[in-house]
């Protein structure tokens, strides 16, 4: 089977999704890409993101971007590049542009821009994205907003992404793999 270069990690809260992507680094070195902006006022943000650096291995090279998260991807990088995660880069380009109280796809120009970014990427790249459809009908707008952008995003990614995972209690389930390699009498099919 041909090794995937481009693989969409979903799964929800708590599922497991990140530390399963970065069990997928396995070819150095290791470029991750954190999406989460810090937040001086918000001390449980600031110990979530602590308690995520001091988990990865210290030869990893960490890079924390939301703006320029497609450019960085669009870097030429000798290893794997994992990003972690899309939901917390949307939720950044959406405050960006102000854009909760806007009619949806006010960020499409971005969306768009991230998914050649991820279509064109030659070397290994791990993408994390919560999966948030599976629930409820949010109660707010902006929760409406962020459900729909999201699930359009990795809809999207999922089209242009090699091999496709969602974990779910810890366990990954594949949904999209690439095509295997068969050889038979006659050769490879």
């Amino acid at each position: 089977m041909l090794e995937p270069t481009r693989t969409l990690v979903l799964g929800g809260a708590r599922s497991g999704k990140s530390g399963h992507a970065e069990s997928l680094a396995t070819v150095e070195p290791v470029r991750y890409l954190a999406t989460g902006r810090r937040d001086a006022d918000d001390e449980d943000w600031q110990r979530r993101i602590d308690r995520h650096v001091a988990s990865r291995p210290a030869h990893w090279t960490t890079v924390e971007t939301v703006a320029s998260l497609s450019a960085v991807i669009a870097q030429p990088w000798d290893g794997t590049t994992v990003v972690d995660d899309l939901g917390t880069w949307l939720t950044g380009m959406l405050d960006d542009a102000s854009a909760w109280e806007l009619p949806r796809g006010t960020i499409a120009p971005a969306v768009d821009d991230l998914v050649v970014a991820v279509a064109e990427c030659t070397s290994t790249l791990v993408l994390v994205s919560p999966e948030v459809g599976l629930s409820v009908v949010p109660e707010s707008r902006s929760g409406r907003l962020f459900r729909d952008e999201l699930g359009l995003l990795n809809s999207r990614l999922a089209g242009v992404c090699d091999r496709v995972l969602l974990v779910v209690a810890g366990l990954a389930l594949t949904l999209k793999e690439p095509p295997a390699d068969f050889t038979t009498a006659k050769g490879t099919v």
